[in-house]
C-alpha cells in the first residue's frame, strides 16, 4: 500500500513538474511584458508626482533623468556582481549535489525516494507561499493610504 501512494505521489509529482517546464520564447515574451509594465507604471508614478507636487515640465524632466540614471547605476552595479552570484549559486549547487549523494548512502532506497518526495513538496510549498507573499507585498503597496 504504502509503494502504491507513493508511487502516484512520484507520478504526480512528475507530471507537475513536468507542466512547469517554460520555453524561451516564453521567457522573452514575459520579459518583454514585464519590461512594458514597469515603464507603464513607471510613467504613471511621474505623472501622479507631477499632479501631487504641482511640478512644471522642467522638474519633471530632471526627476525623469534622476530616475533613469539611478537606474543605470544600479544595473551596473547589479552586473558588477554577477560573476559572484554565480559562483555562489554553483557553490551552493555543489553542496546540495553533495548532501544528496551522503543521503543515498545513509537511506534505503524507499526512504532515500520519500525523502527526496517530500523536498519536492516542500519546495512547491515554499515557491507558493513566496508568490503569495509577494503579492500581497504588492497589493498593499498599492492600496497603501497616503501619509500626508
Amino acid at each position: 500500500m504504502k509503494k502504491l501512494v507513493l508511487t502516484i505521489a512520484m507520478i504526480g509529482f512528475g507530471s507537475f513538474a513536468m507542466a512547469q517546464q517554460v520555453t524561451p520564447q516564453d521567457k522573452e515574451a514575459k520579459k518583454a511584458e514585464f519590461h512594458q509594465k514597469h515603464q507603464q507604471k513607471e510613467q504613471e508614478r511621474l505623472a501622479q508626482m507631477q499632479k501631487d507636487l504641482n511640478l512644471n515640465q522642467g522638474q519633471v524632466e530632471k526627476i525623469k533623468a534622476l530616475h533613469d540614471r539611478r537606474k543605470s547605476e544600479m544595473k551596473a552595479e547589479f552586473d558588477k556582481n554577477k560573476d559572484q552570484r554565480q559562483a555562489k549559486m554553483e557553490e551552493m549547487k555543489a553542496k546540495r549535489a553533495q548532501m544528496d549523494a551522503d543521503m543515498k548512502q545513509i537511506l534505503t532506497p524507499q526512504q532515500y525516494d520519500k525523502w527526496q518526495a517530500d523536498r519536492k513538496a516542500k519546495m512547491e510549498q515554499r515557491k507558493v507561499a513566496m508568490k503569495e507573499r509577494g503579492a500581497k507585498m504588492h497589493k498593499s503597496m498599492n492600496t497603501a493610504p497616503d501619509a500626508n
